[in-house]
C-alpha cells in the first residue's frame, strides 16, 4: 500500500485545480493550500476566489491567500504545517529559496510542457503556435531558476491540426493530476529518477497578450491557422471587418497546388459556403478558411452560419483588417 504524504499545495486558475482534484482522490494528506489573492471579476469586478480557492473551501481545506511568500512571518507560518512535500502549479507567485528549503523533500512543479522546451508562462499556447507534434506534462524539483530544475516525471500528449488551445489546456490539465499523484506515490515507494534538463532544446514561452492577437495576414495561411488555434479561447485572435473587430476562432490552411491570383494580404475571396476564404501570406498567393468567428456583439458561430445570416457583411473583396481606433476589449 502506497503511504501518505503531508502535502502543501499551491495553485491558483482552472489548470491547477485539476491537480488539486487529483490529490484530494489519492492517498496523501493536504495540509494547506496557498492560492492568489480574490481578484475582481466579471461585469461588476467583484472580488471572486480562484478556482482552486473554491474547491478547497468546498472540501473544508486550511486556505492561505499571502500577497508574497518572501516574509518571514509568511515563511514561518508555511513551515509550521510541516509538510513532505509542496506541489506547485500554476500558482503565480515566485518561491523564494527559504520556501523551495522547506518542506523535507523540496516543491515539485506540474509544468506543462516537455522540458526544457517552453519553460515560461505560456508553454501551452506556444507549443501550438509553433506547430510542435506533441506537448505534455513536467514534474520538476524546484529550484530558483525559471523552469530549469530536475525532471522528475514526463507524460507526453500528441497535437493535431484541430487542437485549440483550450483542448490541449483541459488535457493537460488532467494528465498534470494524474502525473502529481504518480509522483508523489513513487516518492514514498520505489522513488523517483532525478533528470537534469538537457541544455540543448530551451525555448522560453513568453506571456500571451492581447496586442500580438491581431492577425497579420501578410503571414503564411498555416502560421495563422496554428496562432488561431492557440489563441482560443484567450486572448482570442481577431481582425477588423469595416473597422469593427471580428473574433476569430477556427481556421485552416487551404490545401492547393496551384496557388490562388495575387490579391491584397486580408482580401475576402469566392469559392465557399463554409468558411470565409483570406487572401494571406506573401503576395496574397496563399488562403486562410475561416470556419468560426464572432461578430461584435454576437455569439462565436459557424462561418456557414454567419454567411447564411449577414452576407452583406462579407462581400467578396472586402479587406479585412483596415486600420481603426477601435479595439478589442
Amino acid at each position: 500500500m502506497t503511504s501518505s504524504l503531508r502535502v502543501i499545495f499551491a495553485g491558483t486558475p482552472d489548470f491547477a485545480a485539476e491537480s488539486l482534484k487529483a490529490l484530494l482522490a489519492s492517498s496523501h494528506e493536504i495540509a494547506a493550500v496557498y492560492t492568489q489573492p480574490d481578484r475582481p471579476a466579471g461585469r461588476g469586478r467583484r472580488l471572486a476566489p480562484s478556482p482552486v480557492k473554491a474547491l478547497a473551501l468546498e472540501h473544508g481545506l486550511s486556505v492561505r491567500q499571502p500577497a508574497t511568500l518572501k516574509t518571514p512571518e509568511v515563511q514561518r507560518e508555511l513551515a509550521a504545517f510541516d509538510a513532505d512535500v509542496m506541489v506547485v502549479a500554476a500558482y503565480g507567485l515566485l518561491l523564494p529559496q527559504a520556501v523551495l528549503d522547506t518542506p523535507r523533500l523540496g516543491c515539485l512543479n506540474v509544468h506543462a510542457s516537455l522540458l526544457p522546451r517552453w519553460r515560461g508562462a505560456a508553454p501551452i499556447q506556444r507549443a501550438i503556435e509553433a506547430g510542435d507534434r506533441e506537448s505534455g506534462i513536467t514534474i520538476m524539483q524546484m529550484e530558483a531558476g525559471l523552469d530549469t530544475g530536475d525532471m522528475l516525471l514526463i507524460r507526453t500528449t500528441p497535437i493535431d491540426a484541430t487542437t485549440t488551445g483550450g483542448d490541449l489546456h483541459d488535457r493537460l490539465a488532467h494528465l498534470g493530476g494524474e502525473a502529481i499523484v504518480a509522483a508523489l506515490d513513487a516518492l514514498t515507494t520505489s522513488g523517483l529518477t532525478a533528470m537534469p534538463q538537457p541544455a540543448d532544446g530551451v525555448t522560453y514561452a513568453r506571456k500571451l497578450s492581447k496586442a500580438e492577437a491581431e492577425i497579420d495576414f501578410t503571414r503564411p495561411a498555416a502560421e495563422l491557422a496554428r496562432r488561431i488555434r492557440a489563441f482560443n479561447p484567450w486572448p482570442v485572435a481577431w481582425t477588423r471587418l469595416d473597422g469593427h473587430p471580428l473574433r476569430l476562432w477556427l481556421a485552416e490552411p487551404e490545401s492547393d497546388e496551384q496557388p490562388p491570383p495575387g490579391r491584397p494580404p486580408g482580401t475576402l475571396l469566392a469559392g465557399a459556403t463554409d468558411a470565409l476564404r483570406v487572401a494571406c501570406g506573401p503576395e496574397g498567393r496563399q488562403v486562410l478558411r475561416i470556419t468560426r468567428a464572432q461578430l461584435p456583439g454576437g455569439k462565436p458561430l459557424a462561418a456557414r452560419e454567419l454567411l447564411n445570416a449577414r452576407a452583406e457583411r462579407f462581400a467578396l473583396g472586402t479587406l479585412l483588417g483596415t486600420p481603426n481606433q477601435e479595439t478589442i476589449e
